[in-house]
């Protein structure tokens, strides 16, 4: 098993917009197609106004056939054009189980 972390910098105070527009239109999608939402988290502490996401998979090769899947959803698409305005950077690592 590995899982994905995912983290999202965001203009000052655009976790809460960028929340609601998540759990409106993209959440159950992009559950269903990338499968195991491990968690969703807020920064509290250090680099503020960040949102991460953990995404468990079984292998490197789940992960690449399913984020193609959603990286060829139109409403997904759709999504990510109406919380361009928020992001600032966004980051990608891979976890392996130690």
């Amino acid at each position: 098993m590995m899982v994905e972390m995912r983290t999202y910098t965001l203009v000052p105070g655009g976790g809460a917009e960028y929340l609601r527009i998540y759990r409106q239109s993209a959440q159950a999608l992009q559950t269903r197609i990338l499968g195991n939402l491990a968690g969703l988290y807020q920064s509290e502490t250090g680099e503020l106004n960040q949102l991460v996401f953990l995404w468990a998979y079984e292998s490197l090769d789940e992960r690449a056939s399913r984020r193609a899947v959603l990286a060829a959803d139109a409403e997904f698409a759709a999504f990510r054009k109406s919380v361009r305005h928020l992001l600032v950077r966004q980051e990608s690592r891979i976890l392996a189980q130690a």
